[in-house]
């Protein structure tokens, strides 16, 4: 069981040097309990690695009121903010604390738009205050799904909802006007790759309705790379010779990422699904006129 620790926090909203395409992220706890064996930010915060970063979870418990003053500023822009880009602002704590649902009506009071990505369903609960945001300004509700495969699931990522509840949720908020996307990352070679395993994601991703699906290889540095490994090696261990052949840098090789990506792409095509993560943002800011820096983000 993870331990929570509140702490406090002098700023809610962290610029982000590449603005691709939002410029800000917003990130609830340090920590996350889901316990992904491939999580990039698991060295983050001084954090050791997975079982450190899974079972010490510390809680911004004032980033409600440090938010509000960021916002209210005659400085903010209204800029898209990413939610939980670094962990999950729907992870187990998350019940407990209750801190999205006053960070939405920040955003629904100062009309900003957001992208929330999650591996829970938890965020139904606060459905009603994301379809009130949806229909002021923009905002995009994605799923991080891996897999449909629930044994494999159950191991690489055991305190997520499983997959299945996942695409459901996103099923549930294609009734809002907001934007709903499948983060289908990381694809871990020998695992979750094959072809058999992509078609299943893109066929749930099809049923829910999805605005477009972004896929990305795994990916692995710092304390990761080790955690992985370990993980690797006790669960997988027929795989550990091969992964680590072709993880002897950060990024798999470039002959291994061609070949996946020349399966995946047709595929995923042939579902009738868009690899555009910016589409539906120019779509919806079209109804939503965004301020210059949006636009400045948003042209080539």
């Amino acid at each position: 069981m993870p331990t929570y620790h509140p702490i406090t926090c002098t700023t809610a909203l962290h610029e982000l040097k590449r603005k691709t395409p939002y410029g800000w992220d917003l990130n609830i706890f340090k920590g996350c309990s889901h316990g992904c064996s491939y999580c990039y930010a698991m060295g983050t915060h001084g954090f050791s690695g997975l079982t450190d970063f899974t079972t010490n979870i510390s809680v911004k418990t004032n980033i409600v009121d440090v938010l509000e003053k960021q916002l209210a500023s005659p400085n903010w822009k209204r800029e898209i903010i990413n939610i939980g880009g670094v962990t999950d602002s729907y992870q187990p704590a998350e019940a407990q604390y209750r801190l999205m649902p006053e960070i939405l009506k920040l955003l629904i009071k100062y009309k900003t738009p957001a992208i929330i990505s999650t591996k829970s369903d938890l965020v139904l609960r606060d459905y009603d205050l994301i379809d009130q945001l949806s229909r002021i300004t923009y905002i995009n509700v994605a799923a991080t799904v891996t897999t449909l495969d629930e044994a494999v699931r159950k191991k690489i990522e055991p305190g997520a909802a499983s997959s299945s509840a996942r695409f459901a949720m996103l099923k549930q908020f294609k009734k809002t006007n907001a934007s709903i996307g499948h983060h289908l990352m990381p694809i871990i070679p020998t695992l979750t790759d094959d072809s058999e395993t992509l078609s299943a994601l893109f066929a749930a991703g099809q049923d829910a309705g999805i605005d477009y699906v972004l896929p990305g290889a795994l990916y692995l540095r710092g304390a990761t790379k080790p955690a992985f490994f370990d993980f690797i090696k006790t669960n997988y261990p027929e795989k550990y010779d091969t992964l680590w052949k072709l993880y002897k840098k950060g990024g798999a090789p470039k002959e291994y990422k061609d070949e996946l990506y020349g399966r995946l792409n047709p595929l995923r095509q042939s579902f009738g699904l868009s690899n555009s993560y910016s589409k539906p943002i120019k779509e919806k800011l079209k109804v939503y006129p965004p301020s210059e820096e949006q636009v400045s983000f948003l042209t080539p």
